[in-house]
């Protein structure tokens, strides 16, 4: 006999918070779904809900924080480039040595994120898996994949990867990933795991959305639910166990990520880092990328939607932009500081974004709001910077590290285009900087396994080499 739920237990939880349109559909539902959003309903922080909608939790006042702030302890391009100390200290060419010997002993592994949905890209499937190789097709996930195999072929040890999905693009995730043979990289060197969600509110009511009568609308709770995630899914305690002690970190959006390099990663061990960022110089004040600073001594990445345009546009005493240093999202943690972070990652901040949300509406259809009409909650991994001990930042130059896959075509940037535009311009400059010629008009992609960088390039192409058509170079 089939068990029947009963709906009162979860009345008497959602009637304090006015939230009882929840179940206006628990009639009609079957069993199977009543179970799904009875869990659902069980999962969600109310109190926590309601207090982020009414403002009551503590939010930063960045209007005045950013008016002390300074900017970040940094290694800058131009002097990686001539290899001067800089200001830490530290020259490249250490840093490199550094870095190298790091990734050789094995104490270096790759955390990816891969949360997203395509739907901003008008792409039905998670956004991972957006064909993107100008000429290949390669999805996202592919190409990290593949950098993350050629790493270990140059250095000898195996690298693994970290993989974090959400409940919204797990599944297909892993089917395709099996379906791929995970590109080739070894099933010992992959873990998938699946950060937590959050629910979305009306802006004006605050009422939870629906997605469908039998489910939320629920989205990833930022990368900031990387902390509380590798420890539940018991990915920290298998990091731990392998030996690991520094984490790269990247996005899965961004095919341009360095990942692995070895400067940056020796940077962050000679500055003895918890954790270092990469960074790019804002062409302008009006760049749309959170902006690294130092606020009462402590390190903190301010987002742009919360820099007031005066301080953006404030100069140092060289006519450069004060605040300079902008987020891409790359980082390497020490292993040590997820440990410790999990303790006090509940005090991790939530950010409140205002987004358009399609939704059930009361009559039963589908909304398709054409503004913002919700309120989504994330917690952000920077927000670990001021925990850390010793952050750095180090700059690399925009065309060599920052193309992220955003935005549907005919945007203005960050479309599809846009990324394989950048991808090729990269692959180009790899081959005529190891002598070779490439024709007017003539698109190059290189498969990270044909060629990493500019210096894996420089072995397996002959000076004067000439390429007359456009081609896909790989090793396989």
């Amino acid at each position: 006999m089939t068990e029947t739920l009963d709906q009162q237990p979860l009345l008497a939880r959602l009637e304090p918070f006015g939230q009882q349109h929840l179940l206006q559909y628990w009639e009609e539902l079957p069993q199977a779904q009543r179970r799904e959003l009875a869990a659902q309903i069980e999962a969600v922080d109310l109190k926590r809900i309601d207090s982020l909608f009414r403002g009551e939790v503590d939010q930063a006042d960045w209007d005045q924080l950013s008016r002390r702030a300074e900017p970040p302890p940094a290694v800058r391009l131009a002097d990686r480039e001539i290899g001067s100390v800089g200001r830490l200290g530290i020259t490249s060419a250490a840093a490199q040595e550094r870095g190298t010997r790091a990734l050789t002993s094995g104490e270096v592994g790759v955390l990816l994120t891969a949360g997203g949905q395509g739907s901003r890209l008008e792409f039905e499937l998670p956004k991972s898996m957006y064909p993107i190789g100008p000429l290949s097709g390669a999805t996202l996930l592919q190409i990290h994949f593949e950098k993350v195999r050629a790493l270990s072929k140059r250095y000898g040890v195996a690298i693994p990867l970290y993989l974090m999905t959400s409940p919204a693009t797990h599944d297909d995730t892993v089917r395709f990933l099996d379906e791929n043979n995970r590109f080739g990289l070894p099933k010992s060197d992959l873990l998938v795991f699946c950060q937590g969600s959050m629910p979305a509110v009306d802006v004006e009511s605050g009422k939870l959305l629906m997605a469908d009568k039998h489910r939320l609308f629920l989205s990833p709770d930022g990368h900031g639910g990387t902390v509380a995630a590798l420890t539940a899914s018991g990915a920290l305690e298998a990091i731990q166990q392998r030996g690991l002690r520094q984490l790269f970190y990247l996005q899965v959006d961004n095919p341009l990520v360095p990942i692995g390099d070895p400067q940056l990663v020796g940077y962050h061990l000679l500055a003895r880092s918890e954790l270092t960022s990469l960074a790019v110089a804002k062409q302008s004040p009006q760049d749309k990328v959170g902006v690294f600073a130092t606020i009462d001594g402590q390190l903190h990445v301010i987002e742009y939607s919360d820099l007031p345009d005066d301080v953006a546009e404030q100069c140092d005493q060289d006519d450069q932009l004060k605040f300079w240093a902008g987020s891409i999202a790359v980082h390497v943690f020490e292993v040590g500081l997820f440990a410790r972070a999990q303790a006090v990652q509940s005090t991790l901040p939530f950010h409140v974004a205002r987004k358009k949300v399609a939704h059930l509406g009361p009559d039963g259809k589908q909304v398709v709001p054409k503004e913002p009409n919700a309120l989504k909650f994330e917690k952000f991994i920077f927000d670990l910077l001021p925990a850390a001990r010793d952050p750095i930042v180090v700059e690399f130059a925009e065309a060599d590290c920052f193309a992220p896959l955003k935005n549907a075509p005919g945007a203005e940037k960050d479309t599809p285009e846009y990324v394989r535009q950048m991808m090729c311009a990269q692959h180009r400059r790899w081959l005529e900087a190891a002598g070779a010629k490439v024709a007017d008009g003539v698109e190059i992609e290189i498969s990270p396994l044909f060629a990493l960088d500019a210096a894996g390039v420089a072995e397996q192409v002959e000076p004067g080499q000439s390429f007359d058509a456009s081609e896909y170079l790989t090793a396989e």
